[in-house]
């Protein structure tokens, strides 16, 4: 099995009641996927995978995903809601005496 060196990905294993198995899950390659019967296979033929893709990709020279883990966030994203909840907010927010900014940051958080 091939390991990419300095492996930085997002990786993930869950269990798949359908499959009777565990799923291991790549977060910047969501198209791809491998079962096993352990969690510790899973993880490591998702991560062999994804190496054998990160190394088709270099040879066709198409452009691979960076790891999340090495992307800047600004911390700040626009979230579009119906206007009868943003109302609903801003009363929350106000009757607790904070802003609708950090009530919303609460409601994320948890």
């Amino acid at each position: 099995m091939k390991s990419l060196k300095n492996d930085h990905y997002t990786y993930r294993v869950t269990w798949s009641e359908d499959d009777k198995e565990y799923v291991g899950l790549c977060a910047e390659f969501p198209g791809l996927s491998w079962l096993a019967s352990t969690q510790q296979a899973a993880l490591k033929g998702i991560s062999s995978l994804v190496a054998d893709v990160v190394a088709d990709m270099k040879k066709s020279r198409e452009p691979i995903p960076k790891p999340i883990a090495g992307k800047q966030f600004s911390g700040k994203f626009l979230v579009r809601i119906p206007p009868d909840i943003h109302r609903h907010l801003a009363v929350e927010a106000a009757e607790a005496g904070i802003s609708l900014n950090r009530l919303a940051s609460a409601k994320l958080s948890h």
